[in-house]
């Protein structure tokens, strides 16, 4: 008796990664209303536009299909806003 792998259907990996991007661009609006409450640069204001654009981006390139590509983008985007807003903080 064989046993298969269990994993998601391309659709269901679509969803779910649309998913993500649709939480974290939820996630970036609000840091981004913070951020203009607090008065904080231009600079970093702008970076955190860019992320909420960045997750809709990775929202499109998982509606077709791109969903591993999308990913890499969404995760790599992040860490970079996180590290530019770091280094932004720190000077």
């Amino acid at each position: 008796m064989t046993s298969t792998p269990q994993g998601l259907t391309p659709r269901q990996a679509r969803r779910l990664r649309m998913g993500i991007g649709a939480a974290a661009m939820a996630v970036m609006a609000v840091v981004l209303v913070m951020q203009l409450g607090d008065g904080s640069s231009l600079v970093s204001l702008g970076l955190y536009g860019a992320a909420f654009v960045l997750s809709g981006a990775v929202i499109e390139m998982s509606r077709r299909g791109r969903t591993r590509l999308g990913m890499a983008v969404l995760v790599t985007g992040f860490v970079l806003v996180l590290l530019a807003e770091w280094l932004l903080r720190s000077r």
